[in-house]
């Protein structure tokens, strides 16, 4: 992304100033929306809906992307090879008549049409509306907010997070029962999509859709997967309810990707050498950004990009979203499970990289709120299959396949007096949750937080509704499993947080009700969970 495209990330653009994105600029910027009147776009241009994201006290993100025909092989959605103005409008009311802030913005070819308007000089704890329009077309009304103020504690904040979302194996039904649910804030901890081409991760039965195009290999390619998924009305619906926080785990790129070290090296699919992946990450980090309601922090520079971040939620919450896959050391002994593979102990590997760890343990030292919750992608806690003093069987993908980069971590809040640590996680298709511990061998050693898994929106299809796993036997940590598709529902306030594992019984076929298969809730000051 050029300078001039960044740039016009920050000022709102053509030429409206800071000034458009103010309380009280709707006077000052009418004229300043006329630029929009006539975009020359005879069809709806909104088919990938809006977005926002990064909530901060005076602020946030707001996103659209402006797209024709969604499934374009080049990735440019059909659109005219032209900048296209696009205007916008935040408002106190979901009628749209207490506009607060306008102004326009240029959806740039060079960006696929992606508009990013970052909001300041709004009020705290608030909530807020917004649309685009362009010529005649107007978007959708979003609801977002802004976080409370610094000094402020919340009496409670409604938090849903969900992960893995394989368009193929499944309806996003879970998005729109979360949407129903109506959270103030929506944390995805990663695989918002697929890389695979039409069958290559086939569910028992058939995939009951397909994707369109090749395996994502290059920008056009993950531009043209981002813009599927964005078609999804039951992600629509999910994206326009509240401001999310995004961070990615491995399909974003490509499976169980490290750094810049592939899953497989295969020649077909820019992976035979390191020079190849690192531009298969590059395209893909730009396609992520393109379509993600983040702020310009974390625009990409070439094969790097930053979305490791705090955001808080005034003195009730810290959320540390994390990046478990940019900085990471290979797994070891392959991807997968394994037995007894000792280097996973070993003090220098990490799944943080030594920069994010040293942010993150800054971040435990420098709280002051009441919750510090890792927004984080893979399994944290031990899971041992192996029920044997002398044998362990672990995954080398999560946190056991860099044993003393966990310690680290968990050592860092306790150290830090950190009041109450709350670890969320998605990755492994399945709902579960976990107390954690410093030292998992030791059965005397203290519980000093809790883990939260998400099962996925999608992945794997239906799930057979099994609410106990083998491995809780000899891993008494370990409290809770199910094998449902949906998300969790939390409520935080200063006494306590309550989790309700929302779950539906299918997502083959749409339309499937949800419930809640179990709830926790974790004590302010008591470290573990209880049901």
């Amino acid at each position: 992304m050029d300078n001039i495209s960044r740039r016009s990330l920050l000022t709102v653009g053509l030429g409206a100033g800071l000034v458009a994105a103010l309380p009280g600029a709707a006077v000052a910027n009418s004229a300043a929306t006329s630029i929009a009147d006539d975009a020359g776009l005879r069809a709806d241009p909104f088919l990938l809906g809006i977005a926002s994201g990064e909530p901060w006290p005076d602020g946030f993100v707001i996103w659209t992307r402006l797209a024709l025909d969604p499934l374009a092989e080049d990735g440019l959605g059909g659109m005219p090879s032209r900048n296209v103005a696009v205007a916008w409008e935040v408002a106190e009311d979901s009628s749209m008549r207490r506009v607060v802030a306008r102004g326009v913005e240029l959806a740039r070819i060079e960006n696929a049409h992606s508009v990013h308007v970052v909001l300041r000089g709004l009020k705290p704890g608030r909530e807020y509306f917004y649309r685009f329009r362009t010529g005649r077309h107007i978007s959708a009304v979003g609801r977002t907010l802004t976080s409370p103020a610094p000094h402020e504690t919340p009496a409670a904040l409604a938090m849903a997070f969900a992960s893995c979302a394989q368009y193929e194996h499944g309806y996003f039904t879970a998005y729109s029962r979360l949407a129903q649910d109506h959270p103030d804030l929506v944390l995805h901890l990663g695989d918002y999509l697929y890389e695979y081409k039409k069958d290559s991760y086939v569910i028992p039965g058939g995939n009951p859709r397909d994707h369109a195009g090749p395996e994502t290999t290059d920008l056009a390619s993950y531009r043209q997967r981002h813009a599927q998924y964005k078609a999804d009305a039951d992600l629509q619906e999910a994206h326009s309810i509240a401001p999310w926080l995004v961070v990615w785990d491995d399909h974003e790129v490509d499976n169980n990707w490290a750094d810049e070290i592939p899953e497989n090296a295969d020649p077909s699919q820019l992976n035979d050498t390191t020079a190849h992946f690192r531009q298969r990450r590059t395209a893909a980090f730009r396609a992520y950004y393109e379509n993600m309601p983040l702020r310009a922090s974390s625009v990409p520079s070439g094969v790097d990009m930053q979305i490791y971040r705090t955001i808080q939620w005034g003195q009730l919450a810290n959320f540390h979203m994390m990046d478990t896959r940019q900085y990471r050391d290979d797994q070891l002994a392959g991807d997968g499970w394994q037995k007894n593979v000792t280097e996973r102990f070993a003090e220098n590997r990490t799944i943080t990289g030594g920069q994010q760890e040293k942010w993150l343990l800054d971040g435990f030292k420098n709280s002051t709120q009441r919750w510090d919750i890792l927004g984080q992608q893979v399994y944290f806690a031990e899971r041992d299959r192996a029920q044997s003093l002398t044998v362990d069987d672990v995954s080398m993908d999560g946190w056991d396949g860099y044993a003393a980069s966990r310690r680290r971590i968990t050592q860092g809040w306790v150290d830090a007096n950190v009041r109450n640590a709350v670890v969320l996680t998605g990755d492994v298709h399945r709902n579960w949750a976990n107390d954690v511990k410093v030292d998992y061998k030791d059965p005397s050693a203290p519980v000093v937080g809790s883990e939260l898994v998400c099962t996925a929106i999608s992945s794997t299809g239906d799930g057979n509704g099994a609410t106990t796993d083998p491995v809780m036997a000899w891993n008494p940590h370990l409290k809770f499993y199910n094998d449902n598709r949906g998300y969790v529902n939390t409520k935080i306030t200063k006494d306590a947080m309550t989790a309700d594992f929302r779950t539906l019984d299918y997502v083959r076929t749409p339309g499937a009700p949800v419930s809640t298969k179990a709830s926790f809730v974790i004590q302010d000051g008591v470290p573990g969970l209880t049901a």
